[in-house]
């Protein structure tokens, strides 16, 4: 690794602080992406900015139809919150399946979205609910905030604080795991809404990332079945193709996975 200057500041505004003077700085989530990408000298930022730590970004807490998560909440906190279980069940079950458990204890929820791995678990949570991602700065519709792979509309220096999830009636998450490294190589997030809405999102399979599949949607609306789920067909050329597997391998992954999450609800 290249030196580096580490700092853990009290709060958010000291935190905003230390990035501006830096010269090539970065804010410091989890770290389970970053630090194993400075071993491999593939970054070198001048200053690493501790957000772990930070009040503002801690807490979670469900109010009316809103399920709020601070974006600093680790991937355990939020798999064993009592919050989180009684509100959206499926989100809690999502982080119980991220990576092993040194990566649940030590990554988090805003770490996460912010890299926006195409193969990471929450975006499917995130872009299925419609959550609001909230920074020091403004508030992102989750369908502005995923923009393709580890691209999001996120500024320099902007720090997501939390994230507000609306609470459905009823959601569940389905993926297929990669047996190394626990990716999801192809997962599904179902959730119908309070207004009856179906939402589908699909990570891990993509080619540009997470997207929702209005196909799918519109099947389930029509009949919340796996059946109404066969004959639709998820175009491979939208999909990643790599040594883990072909694009019309992900494509059929993506259904039996959405299919999975509607026998789950049903």
């Amino acid at each position: 690794m290249y030196e580096t200057s580490y700092h853990r500041p009290k709060n958010l505004a000291e935190a905003e602080a230390l990035f501006a003077a830096g010269s090539d700085a970065r804010y410091l989530a989890g770290g389970q992406t970053l630090i194993p990408t400075m071993k491999q000298r593939l970054a070198a930022p001048s200053d690493l900015i501790d957000l772990a730590k930070l009040p503002e970004l801690k807490g979670i807490a469900a109010t009316g139809d809103t399920l709020t998560i601070g974006a600093a909440s680790t991937h355990a906190e939020v798999a064993r919150s009592e919050t989180v279980r009684g509100a959206i069940p499926a989100l809690a079950d999502l982080a119980g399946l991220v990576g092993d458990p040194a990566v649940r204890h030590k990554g988090t929820l805003g770490g996460s979205l912010a890299n926006n791995d195409p193969a990471a678990d929450y975006p499917a949570a995130v872009l299925a609910l419609g959550a609001t991602i909230e920074t020091n700065r403004r508030k992102i519709a989750a369908a502005d905030f995923f923009k393709g792979l580890f691209a999001t509309a996120l500024e320099e220096g902007e720090i997501i604080v939390r994230v507000a999830f609306p609470v459905p009636a009823r959601a569940a998450y389905e993926k297929f795991r990669n047996p190394a490294s626990r990716y999801a190589m192809a997962g599904a997030f179902v959730a119908r809404m309070k207004d009856g809405s179906i939402r589908v999102a699909i990570t891990g399979a993509g080619s540009n990332g997470v997207f929702r599949s209005a196909e799918m949607e519109r099947a389930l609306a029509a009949n919340f079945t796996e059946a109404a789920l066969e004959p639709v067909d998820l175009d491979p050329a939208g999909m990643l193709s790599d040594i883990h597997g072909s694009a019309a391998y992900r494509a059929n992954l993506a259904k039996v996975m959405a299919k999975r999450a509607v026998k789950a609800l049903a």
